[in-house]
């Protein structure tokens, strides 16, 4: 019983872990066009959000969105260690 729960909770280590990883990857896909879109600025972008968005308010709420996902990662990242170390503990255990 206890080898087969020490395999899954590895296994949900393990998918925590790649789920860090796709979302640090896509963090900074999203992080490069926002930059990208700041620099720019076009005007077509404006025209989809409307006459009364302003330059400021998007970056003001790209920049917070973004910096919420970032501390949404952090805390999936700190599941991902705890599941880990969790399952390193049930291996080093003996089976009775």
């Amino acid at each position: 019983m206890n080898d087969v729960f020490q395999q899954r909770v590895r296994a949900a280590a393990i998918a925590a872990w790649w789920t860090v990883l796709i979302a640090v990857g896509y963090l900074t896909l999203v992080w490069i066009l926002f930059v990208a879109m700041m620099s720019a600025r076009p005007s077509w972008y404006q025209f989809l959000l409307g006459p009364g968005v302003s330059w400021d308010y998007v970056q003001n709420v790209g920049f917070w969105a973004v910096a919420i996902f970032k501390m949404c990662i952090w805390l999936m990242a700190l599941g991902a260690m705890w599941l880990t170390l969790w399952a390193r503990q049930l291996g080093k255990r003996k089976p009775e």
